[in-house]
This record gives structure tokens, sequence and C-alpha cells, in this order.
């Protein structure tokens, strides 16, 4: 696929072809697949433009969260008129959370038809990174699809960044496909993990590619906390469920398809399953595709993963390009329409494990919002799988700084998901199987199991101080944030001040 008859171009003469006030649709998922040095000279554009008094921002739109070459250096400019649909850098946050940046969260598997239907505006121009591109506008993505099919064939025109560190021979591990729109659309004809449905490469209008800017840069791929005692206790807490519900008979004994999130604690969960022997080899289907999902893959572990990219260290990637003979026909990369699809979700019975920021003790978590009003990343796609999970189980460590915040509070001060959606709390403390359990029978659950030792008994103690169905008191809810806000530290609450 070289020899094409675009336009190559530096950095800068590409960013030029970017004005104020445009939308701007990036490829990629994590920094997985993201364009890298196009971003970097919009932003160098936008602060030239600020020193002379002029406005410049773009809007933007990606697959999830990007590196920091794409939302770190336009936060740093000040060139972000919005942001969706979720981001994990500092930077943008600060931005975010000072009001000099629109952001507006959303679940993952929506924006592709929001865009489709033009909810959120134009697209003005798409930034694709590619590992290859020929003269009949086929454009193969690296390491990561996200929105990508979607924003190549609705924007006006296109940038292409063909890096040449990722090597031609991974086409055949996407699957691009995007489903027709209502009323006219069909099933999704995805029956397994495995299931190739759409085309190796994106199919654009040639006529709509701007220029090809090449690059040789790799990936922003960061590495993992190594697992500690409380990660691997939660990874094992996980295992060990998992075992009993096989027992049970809850979960068939060839076992179900796995959707995890990203992050330490979803990479010692995967750990966790993969060295319990009483789990079968088994499949992902999900987001991200993590290091520990690769190396499940080399033991023979995990037998197949679907996912939106590689999110692995830049040591892994290489391990994978250098042997795409082995990976080629275990892994599909999917945009997060199909990936975060409910009805595939659905259909294919996947036991989802995503990490709660904050949890109450009624089964409400809270993903986004550090003391209710502070946006932490966002709620990315653990809603669409939340919602539709055979089984949905949500980890976290029940405590963090020390001892100064409890996981778990008598109110979330952010909801987004709700008790009717989660069906297992798992913290290194313990268990709480909160399926089939009233509200208050959630709560001795959620207590007695999860709970840290330090905060079972003023959670005991509020729990007496509600009525009703929900026994909530509305006067003393968010006594554990507002103690925290006041001295730093959950432990200093008194009920008898707040009634």
């Amino acid at each position: 696929m070289n020899n094409t008859p675009f336009t190559v171009m530096s950095p800068e003469e590409a960013a030029n072809f970017v004005k104020n006030d445009d939308n701007i649709g990036f490829s990629g998922f994590t920094a997985a697949g993201c364009p890298k040095v196009v971003p970097a000279a919009i932003a160098k554009k936008a602060e030239e433009e600020h020193s002379k008094g002029n406005p410049f921002k773009i809007g933007m739109f990606t697959g999830a969260s990007t590196g920091d070459s794409i939302d770190g250096t336009l936060a740093r400019a000040d060139a972000i008129k919005f942001r969706t649909p979720y981001q994990s850098n500092k930077d943008l946050r600060q931005a975010m959370n000072n009001g000099s940046t629109a952001y507006f969260d959303l679940h993952l598997s929506h924006l592709g038809q929001m865009l489709r239907y033009g909810f959120l505006g134009k697209i003005n121009c798409a930034i694709i990174e590619a590992s290859d591109i020929n003269s009949e506008g086929e454009i193969v993505p690296t390491c990561g699809v996200g929105i990508a099919p979607t924003i190549c064939k609705y924007a006006d025109k296109i940038i292409v960044e063909l890096n040449s560190r990722h090597p031609k021979e991974i086409k055949g591990i996407h699957d691009i496909y995007v489903p027709l729109d209502p009323p006219l659309r069909r099933e999704i004809p995805i029956y397994k993990v495995s299931d190739r449905i759409g085309a190796p490469a994106i199919k654009v209008d040639p006529s709509k590619i701007l220029c090809i800017v090449p690059t040789d840069i790799e990936n922003e791929g960061g590495t993992f906390t190594p697992v500690d005692a409380v990660t691997a206790r939660i990874g094992d807490n996980v295992a060990d469920f998992l075992v009993r519900e096989m027992n049970l008979g809850h979960i068939p004994k060839s076992f179900l398809p796995v959707q995890s999130g990203v992050g330490n604690i979803a990479n010692a969960v995967l750990g966790s399953m993969g060295s319990n022997t009483a789990i079968p080899e088994f499949e992902v289907y999900t987001e991200v595709i993590q290091d520990a999902v690769i190396e499940l893959m080399k033991q023979g572990r995990v037998k197949f993963a679907s996912g939106c990219s590689f999110t692995v260290s830049n040591p892994t990637m290489d391990e994978i390009y250098g042997n795409l003979n082995f990976f080629r026909d275990k892994i599909l990369l999917r945009s997060q329409e199909i990936s975060n699809n409910p009805e595939i979700i659905r259909r294919l019975g996947l036991i989802t494990i995503n990490t709660a920021l904050e949890a109450d003790i009624f089964g409400n978590i809270n993903s986004t919002h550090v003391v209710g009003t502070k946006m932490m990343n966002g709620i990315g796609g653990s809603g669409d799988f939340t919602r539709n999970a055979y089984l949905s189980i949500f980890t976290t460590p029940s405590v963090a700084k020390g001892t100064k915040i409890s996981a778990f509070v008598p109110m979330v001060s952010h909801h987004d998901h709700s008790e009717h959606s989660v069906s297992v709390l798992i913290t290194e403390q313990g268990v709480a199987d909160l399926r089939g359990k009233s509200p208050v029978q959630r709560a001795h659950a959620i207590i007695e199991n999860c709970v840290h030792p330090d905060y079972k008994q003023l959670l005991w103690d509020y729990l007496k101080l509600g009525t009703g169905h929900t026994p909530h008191n509305l006067k003393a809810c968010f006594a554990f944030h507002n103690a925290f806000n006041e001295t730093g530290d959950m432990h200093n609450v008194d009920w008898s001040k707040l009634l």
C-alpha cells in the first residue's frame, strides 16, 4: 500500500488546515492508535494565534482517553473548546475542573451514533494514525480503532499520520464494521467472541484525504504499577468468587467471556484469574487489551481477545508486532460502537469487571467524580458493560490515602451506576453478592464483607439513623465527604453533631 497519490506534508503544514472553532475527530483508543505530531503542531499554532491576540480553540471527539501528545499538549495550549467522551490527562482535567474547557461525559458506545446523527455538530477534520494506506482510500489503523470509521466517513477532510513504527503486516487484525442506523438497523452478527463481521481496513473517499504526514514515533504506552498486596487480594477474591459461581452452576463450566476495565486492578484481576487453574481457559470481549491479556494468551489461558485497542506497555507492543503470526488469529480490534454494544454484551453473556471510585452501602457506584464535584476521568465504557452484563462486578480498594478516605460511604457523592445494575462488589476485604437483596440486606452485605475495619462501625451507626425502604438520613448522608473536605480525614465523623 505504499506508492499513494496523496500529498506528503509536514505536521505544521497539515495543521494549517485546522481552523479556529473546528471540530476535530481523532483516531485511537487510550494512547493506542492516536495521532501524535499533527496535534502537537495544532497546539503550537494555537499558542502562536493566542500570542497575536487571536482566538483559537477546537472541539475534540476521541475514542476514549488519548496520549499526552493530544490531550496534554492541546490542554496546555488552551486550545480545547470542548472535549468528549473520556479523558485521563492531568492538564486537561485541570482545565475541565476550572471551567476553561467544556467537557461532556458520555457512554462510549453512544458516540458513533450521535456523531452520525449530527447531535454534536459537524466534523470538520479527522486526524488518523495509520500503518498503511492505498490510492483507493483504504486506511489500515495501527493499534487502536475507537471512532475512526465514523469520523472518517463523516468528516469533511482527513489527515493521515502514516506511522512506520507500526508494521503494514498488522492488516487483518482489525474488524471494521459500522451498523446501519434506525429504522434500517439489523442485528450485529457477532455470536462468538471471534466472529469477524467487517473489513480489515477503513474505506474512505480518497478525495477527502488532504495529506499524509509520515512519522516514526512509538506509542505513549506507560507501565503498570506492580501488583501489591491489596490489588493481589482483590484479584484473588474475584477469581475465588467466580470459581464458587461455577461450582454452584451459576456460570457454565465452559465459562463465559470476560470484560475487564483498564488499570492496575484490572491487570491484577486478570492475572489472578489466569493463575487459578479451577477457571478454564477463557475469552475476552472488552475495550482495552492489556499486558495481562497478552501474557495469558502466551500461556494458553486466554483463547481469544476482542477489543478496541492494544493498551499495553511499549515492550509488550514490540512483542506483539514481533510475533504477529502467533497473535493474528487470536485477536480482533474493533470500533467502540461494536466492542461496547449492549446487544452483543447481552448476547455473549459477559462477566464484566470494572473499577469503582466510590460506592455507597446500598450498591450505587460513583466512577467519575472526586467528592462529588471534581471530574477524574469519566464514565468510559463501564456503563455500557455494567447495565448489560450477565454478571456485573465492581472492584475497589476499601480505602485510599492511607485510610483517610473510605471507598464506601453512606451515599455516593456522584451517581454513575445504580444499585439495579451492580451485581457484586469486591475489595481486598471480601465479596458482597448483592443479587436478590433488598437495600438493607445489601447494606449488611457490603459493610460486613467489603468495608475497611476502620469504617465499619461508622457505617453501622449511619444505617440506624435512617428510615424507610432505603434508610437514608438526608442530614447525615454526606458526612464522610464533609469530614474529608473540612479535616482531610473521613474518620472525623460525629453523628451527634449532625442530628
